[in-house]
C-alpha cells in the first residue's frame, strides 16, 4: 500500500488529506522567544511535551536551553527517557501497584526525574515503591486557583512537605502549581505564605515551578517561581490568539482538509471530522477557524466529517476538491490524533517526524 506521508520535498498541495501541518518557521521562532523571555527574566524554562509529544521537537527545546521537560504520564515520560532525556517532571498522581513499578524502573535508569503529590495517600504510595538508597523527588502540587489538582491551603502544603521529607524513600523537591489564567497575584501569594512556612520547619524548598501557555510572558510577575511549565506554546492555537497570546503569524500548526461537498447553497463538508480536528470546543461554538475564511463556521463533526456553515460566504467558498487550512481549537489534543506530523517551509515538506508518545495515557 502506498503510504499517505509525504516524501520531503513535497509540495503541500500534492499530500493527502486530512494532515496536520507545522511550519518550521513559526515553530522556531515560538521556541526561541519563549526561551529569550526566561533567559532574560532568569528563569527556569521546562517545556510541556503533551502539546507535541514529538522527540525532536523536545530536542530543539533543549537546545535552545530548556532545562528539561515536562510530561504527564509515566507512559510518556518512558518515551522521551528512551530518547535520551535526563531531565523528567511529571506533573500526576501517580497511584497502583503497576503504575508505581514502572515508575521505579523509570527512575532506576534516570539521573533526574520528578514527580508530584497532593494527599498523603500518593505520598505513602511512592513511599512504598522506593528506596532509601536511591529516594524519588517529590513537588507539592498547590491549587492556586486552577481548581484542578493540588491542596488547597499554604497550611497543608507545608504538612505534605514534612510528610515527604520524613520518608526516607522520598526527597521534597518543591512546590508545584497550575494556576488559573491571569493568576499571577494569586500564584504569587501562595507560594510565597508555602516558603515562608516551610523556612519555619527548616525544609528547604529549591523549586517553585509554576505553568500554563496563557500565563507564559507573565511568569516575571511570580517572583517566587524558580521555573515555569508550558506546552501550547510551541504551536499555539485559536484559542491562544483568542486570549491574545499570540497572532495569527504565531500559529505553527495547521491542519489540510479537502472539500468533498457541497450540497446545498450554504452547506460544505471537508474530511477532516472528529478524529482530525477533536471535539474539544475550548469555549468556542465551532470546532476550528477555516483560514482566510474566518465568516464559514465549522457547525458539527462526525468522525470523518466537517460540517461547515458557508452562508455569509456561499460566494467565494473554495470548490469542491479544493484544499483549505484549518486552524484547531486546541492543537494539543490534535497532536494524539495522528501517528506522524508533517512539517513544512514555504509549502514544502521539510520532514515527518513521528508523534512518539501518541496514545500514552496510562
Amino acid at each position: 500500500m502506498t503510504s499517505p506521508w509525504p516524501a520531503a520535498g513535497t509540495p503541500l498541495d500534492q499530500i493527502a488529506t486530512p494532515m496536520p501541518v507545522v511550519d518550521e518557521d513559526r515553530l522556531a521562532a515560538n521556541i526561541h522567544r519563549a526561551q529569550a523571555y526566561f533567559d532574560a527574566h532568569g528563569k527556569a524554562f521546562r517545556p510541556h511535551i503533551k502539546t507535541h509529544k514529538i522527540v525532536a521537537v523536545a530536542e530543539a527545546q533543549r537546545t535552545a536551553g530548556a532545562i528539561g521537560i515536562n510530561c504527564q504520564k509515566v507512559s510518556e515520560a518512558e518515551v522521551f527517557a528512551d530518547a535520551g532525556f535526563e531531565d523528567i517532571l511529571i506533573t500526576y498522581n501517580i497511584l497502583g501497584a503497576a503504575k508505581l513499578q514502572r515508575l521505579r524502573a523509570l527512575h532506576d535508569r534516570m539521573p533526574r526525574l520528578s514527580v508530584v503529590a497532593d494527599s498523603e495517600t500518593t505520598v505513602a504510595g511512592l513511599a512504598s515503591a522506593f528506596e532509601v538508597a536511591h529516594p524519588l523527588t517529590v513537588l507539592v502540587e498547590c491549587d492556586t486557583g486552577g481548581k484542578r489538582c493540588g491542596v488547597q491551603t499554604p497550611e497543608a502544603a507545608a504538612h505534605l512537605a514534612e510528610r515527604i521529607t520524613a520518608s526516607p524513600a522520598l526527597r521534597f523537591g518543591g512546590i508545584l502549581t497550575y494556576p488559573a489564567p491571569a493568576g499571577a497575584q494569586a500564584v504569587e501569594a501562595f507560594l510565597a505564605a508555602t516558603m515562608a512556612m516551610l523556612a519555619k520547619k527548616g525544609i528547604d524548598c529549591p523549586i517553585r515551578s509554576s505553568g500554563g501557555s496563557p500565563d507564559l510572558y507573565q511568569a516575571h510577575l511570580v517572583p517566587s517561581a524558580t521555573e515555569h511549565r508550558a506546552g501550547t506554546y510551541v504551536y499555539n492555537d485559536r484559542s491562544m490568539v483568542r486570549a491574545g497570546h499570540c497572532t495569527r503569524a504565531d500559529l505553527a500548526m495547521h491542519i489540510l482538509a479537502t472539500v468533498v461537498s457541497r450540497p446545498t447553497e450554504d452547506r460544505a463538508v471537508l474530511d477532516a471530522g472528529s478524529k482530525a480536528l477533536t471535539s474539544d470546543l475550548l469555549g468556542f461554538s465551532d470546532y476550528g477557524e477555516i483560514e482566510g475564511f474566518e465568516a464559514a463556521r465549522i457547525v458539527s463533526l462526525s468522525e470523518e466529517h466537517a460540517v461547515v456553515d458557508i452562508g455569509e460566504c456561499w460566494d467565494r467558498f473554495p470548490a469542491i476538491g479544493s484544499v483549505v487550512r484549518v486552524v484547531p481549537n486546541h492543537t494539543c489534543v490534535v497532536s494524539n490524533l495522528f501517528d506522524r506530523m508533517v512539517f513544512h517551509r514555504d509549502g514544502i515538506v521539510t520532514r515527518v517526524e513521528d508523534v512518539a508518545a501518541r496514545g500514552t495515557v496510562w
